[in-house]
């Protein structure tokens, strides 16, 4: 049996009764991205030249520090209206790797539409625990609500995230600073995640997991479109769908995005794109199309 045979429905069955009965092998392959996705690292590798490229060519404010830490700093992407919509991008990597650096492309489709960027870095596991690294991202958007105009970035924020970064993204929705957000291939129970090689650095409490799954709290009454792709791994699409279910069940709005084909690295072009589904998506949220 592998993770998660139970097709997801409209309304999602709770495939912990999968979950149960799997193998240490089958919980680990449940939420490795790199493994189900053949040619993954050449994925990983165009992102990367593209954010480097794209970084060192546009006009932006860099390494910027909304916190004391390494990790705890901004790149801004201010557009000419200083009242223009500001996308705040949080990157993923399961909470301990990667950085906001090698997802400078993504900021792409935004400026195009004449949208602001701001892309936050934040601490990782092991260093630091999910709890504090939630409470980075909380800090990062104060800074921008205080700060931010000084940059030329003062309009209604979208914060978004991709993988574990969606995870955050549904976090901080609830900051008074946000207007609405915009959730990627996110992972939004983690109860699963502690079962599996993952939590070797995160080492995540029950506390955690009740406080910081975005599945066990009441939804946030704003807009959050929810995306995953249809290629993905069936534990992150049963995530999106049921967390999305939820929400429309207490009326908090959004829609649910599947992008057709995409898997857990292609999707993020929806996002690069000036006519990319997840930036229209976006765009709807702050016109109020949801």
């Amino acid at each position: 049996m592998t993770a998660f045979d139970l097709v997801p429905t409209e309304t999602p069955a709770d495939p912990r009764r999968v979950w149960a009965k799997l193998d240490q092998a089958a919980r680990d392959a449940a939420y490795n991205n790199n493994n189900a996705v053949a040619n993954s690292a050449a994925l990983i590798e165009e992102r990367n030249a593209a954010a480097a490229i794209a970084r060192a060519a546009r006009a932006s404010t860099l390494d910027v520090p909304y916190a004391d830490g390494e990790r705890t700093r901004f790149d801004l992407y201010p557009a000419a209206d200083k009242a223009a919509p500001c996308l705040v991008f949080i990157h993923g990597g399961y909470w301990q790797r990667n950085a906001r650096e090698v997802f400078a492309a993504l900021a792409d489709g935004a400026l195009a539409n004449g949208w602001s960027v701001a892309m936050p870095g934040y601490s990782l596991a092991p260093a630091v625990t999910l709890t504090q690294i939630v409470a980075e991202i909380h800090r990062a958007l104060d800074w921008l609500s205080e700060t931010g105009p000084s940059y030329g970035i003062a309009g209604p924020v979208i914060v978004s995230g991709w993988s574990a970064g969606a995870q955050l993204a549904a976090m901080v929705l609830s900051h008074p600073g946000v207007a609405a957000g915009l959730a990627i291939s996110g992972v939004y129970d983690l109860a699963p995640i502690r079962d599996s090689y993952l939590n070797e650095a995160l080492r995540i409490s029950d506390d955690e997991i009740e406080s910081l799954s975005p599945l066990r709290l009441p939804p946030v009454i704003k807009p959050l479109a929810i995306a995953y792709g249809t290629a993905e791994l069936p534990a992150l699409v049963w995530d999106s769908r049921n967390l999305h279910a939820r929400r429309a069940a207490a009326h908090a709005p959004g829609p649910l995005v599947p992008i057709a084909g995409a898997n857990h690295f292609t999707i993020l072009d929806a996002l690069r794109r000036k006519d990319g589904i997840l930036l229209k998506a976006a765009k709807d949220l702050v016109e109020g199309g949801a």
